[in-house]
């Protein structure tokens, strides 16, 4: 089962509901207004219309409940879970303007975050039987990071950095900036060098977000890109752990791996640029560690739910 870390009674969370919510019902729902009695009560079910994997459920509790603090809300489902269309994967009992007025803010949010998760457990899917994983990117939309990370979690999927502040990673235009590859990376071991090296589980970015009680201490991780064989090599040679093989080919990929793999065995690879469920399973038998791809959260479609009222009531 899925056990994503989430505080679902956090301030970012309640910020991002009040936000929605006033976004969608500003000075009042004139149309539930007009034709709901203000006392009734309801009994409603949100379903799938497909296939999907779910992700966020606990945040419809949270959108319903900003209307309506005594609405019962029933998960039949965990995130994480696999459902076929028909599925009821909310249960809600409560005020019947409630349930109208919060319906479509809770499906904008259900209907985005399982899109990501089950967009994830497909590539999860193209990997199987590989040691070869799937992360995400830094390309997620303004605001929603945490949320979209955390239904790539619940897709099967890894995160790799949350932000700027939690990892080193050496693109382009900063091994330009720093006066090459050497210089960037001796720059970048020193900035963390204070501090103790951490334990090669940690693989890469995957501690990347959760509390420090959780993730522990350590130093940021360094990663390095690295665009053909000469600079690879120049990098390994400089004392990089963790590379990052940008916009390459699955030949030209395999051909970098075995020679990162004969200067440095255990040192990280990820590949990046381009990776699409048709071509992630030719990536993962070269040996890559990771397949990291802005898809997952930039291009998730959203998914078919809909929320259907059973019953009302008038007291």
């Amino acid at each position: 089962m899925f056990r994503g870390l989430m505080d679902w009674n956090s301030h970012y969370i309640d910020g991002l509901v009040r936000r929605a919510l006033e976004e969608d019902v500003g000075t009042g729902d004139a149309t539930t207004a007009a034709v709901v009695p203000p006392r009734a009560s309801a009994r409603a079910h949100i379903f799938a219309r497909q296939t999907l994997v779910c992700a966020g459920l606990p945040i419809v509790e949270k959108v319903f409940g900003a209307l309506d603090p005594e609405v019962e809300i029933t998960l039949p489902h965990n995130d994480g879970s696999f459902v076929e269309p028909g599925a009821e994967i909310v249960q809600i009992k409560g005020n019947a303007r409630a349930i109208l007025t919060g319906e479509r803010t809770a499906l904008n949010f259900l209907s985005h975050l399982c899109g990501i998760a089950t967009l994830t457990r497909r590539f999860v899917e193209q990997l199987a039987d590989t040691k070869t994983r799937v992360r995400d990117t830094r390309k997620t939309t303004p605001g929603l990071r945490a949320l979209e990370k955390y239904a790539v979690k619940a897709g099967g999927g890894a995160n790799h950095r949350f932000g700027l502040y939690d990892a080193i990673l050496l693109k382009e235009n900063h091994i330009a900036m720093a006066g090459g590859i050497k210089a960037a990376l001796d720059k970048a071991h020193t900035y963390v060098s204070p501090k103790a090296r951490p334990p090669r589980a940690a693989s890469a970015y995957d501690a990347a977000g959760l509390d420090p009680e959780v993730a522990g201490p350590g130093p940021l991780p360094v990663q390095i890109e690295v665009r053909d064989q000469e600079e690879l090599v120049e990098a390994l040679g400089a004392g990089a752990e963790a590379l990052l093989l940008d916009n390459m080919t699955p030949e030209r990929a395999a051909e970098c791996i075995q020679t990162a793999r004969r200067i440095r065995a255990e040192c990280l690879i990820e590949i990046s640029g381009g990776i699409t469920l048709d071509n992630a399973r030719a990536y993962a038998e070269i040996g890559a560690d990771f397949l990291s791809s802005g898809m997952l959260t930039q291009s998730a479609p959203a998914l078919n739910l809909s929320l259907l009222v059973e019953s009302i009531e008038e007291t």
